[in-house]
């Protein structure tokens, strides 16, 4: 099938935030009685915010009520790219370049004031059709549902979808919507060697995401 949509995901594709995330969930536990551990940061790669401020109380310790959590660790964030956005190396040319050939649609982690403060700083908000928080859906990552909700949202078959996805949480959600995957691996929590296996191609940051070479994996699965 001919792809006629691409969906993209934010942290770690567009914006370099998952240093931030890590920074504002550590200093949430630290100043509320938890315990960090060396696993959790991988295992919270992909959760919702309500999955992953549940793993900060329920298996870390931080007191305060799950939604209390979420707000506190995202307004940090908004600070944090308030005061200087990471975007990541190309991204605003390439997302300009992919919205002139394609649809494109957002489905991320991230709770939704934080998708909105990373796309109006960049000045990206208009080139999606829809943008999807998993907060939104019932499961987060690696399960499909943010990635199907995106392109239910934009009106196409998933199958007829490219998304865009650095995590192994991410690409194996994406995956599993019937995406064709394009894997721009983060270098600071690289993706398990099975996750990456399931992307049709893997390229060095979504500055090497190309219209053409989008075109190229029209039959890739």
């Amino acid at each position: 099938m001919t792809i006629s949509a691409i969906v993209l995901d934010l942290d770690g594709v567009i914006v370099d935030t998952e240093g931030v995330w890590d920074r504002e969930r550590r200093a949430y536990v630290s100043a509320h009685g938890g315990t960090w551990n060396d696993a959790a940061t991988g295992a919270m790669q992909g959760m919702s915010s309500a999955e992953w401020s549940h793993y900060l109380h329920d298996e870390l310790g931080a007191q305060g009520d799950p939604s209390h959590i979420s707000s506190s660790v995202a307004a940090g964030v908004v600070v944090e790219i308030d005061h200087e956005l990471p975007l990541l190396p190309g991204a605003v040319r390439a997302v300009n370049a992919l919205a002139h050939s394609y649809l494109l649609a957002l489905a991320s982690s991230a709770n939704r004031e934080v998708i909105d403060a990373v796309l109006d700083a960049a000045g990206l908000s208009e080139r999606f059709g829809a943008t999807v928080s998993s907060e939104e859906v019932e499961r987060g990552k690696p399960q499909p549902d943010v990635y199907r909700e995106a392109a239910r949202r934009i009106g196409v078959d998933p199958s007829a979808c490219a998304a865009v996805e650095d995590s192994s949480n991410g690409l194996r959600a994406a995956h599993a919507a019937g995406m064709v995957v394009i894997a721009t691996p983060n270098h600071a929590f690289p993706p398990a060697p099975d996750a990456l296996a399931l992307a049709a191609v893997v390229v060095d940051g979504i500055r090497e995401v190309t219209p053409e070479l989008v075109a190229s994996l029209g039959g890739a699965r």
